[in-house]
């Protein structure tokens, strides 16, 4: 598979999650929402990366589909770490937007596969 902006994103938004929540761990020694947060924000890449590999359209959307529902955790996290002080109105929104960007993307390319298997 050629590089996918899908992939790229996903990627680019798992990095900023893992600094965000290094910094938040040494500013604020919170690990047990940033330690939530990390799995989920950074298994979204795992899982649309491993979709590459996939063993058939099924199991290509069912990776797919698992990011998805990882995307939807993430955003609930990233909104309770905002709601809660512990990120700041300036960190929360692009990152909030980052993640519906790529969500948005995922029910697409779903949608896409699944129109095309019929």
């Amino acid at each position: 598979m050629s590089e996918s902006i899908l992939r790229n994103k996903s990627k680019e938004f798992a990095k900023q999650i893992v600094y965000m929540c290094r910094d938040i761990k040494a500013n604020a020694r919170e690990s047990v929402l940033t330690n939530q947060l990390l799995r989920l924000g950074t298994s979204i890449g795992a899982n649309i990366h491993e979709a590459q590999y996939a063993q058939g359209k099924k199991d290509f959307i069912s990776k797919l589909e698992i990011a998805q529902k990882e995307c939807f955790e993430t955003e609930y996290w990233l909104e309770l770490l905002f709601e809660t002080g512990y990120i700041s109105e300036t960190v929360y929104k692009p990152l909030q937007n980052q993640c519906g960007t790529i969500r948005r993307m995922l029910i697409s390319s779903i949608n896409t596969v699944k129109k095309n298997d019929k």
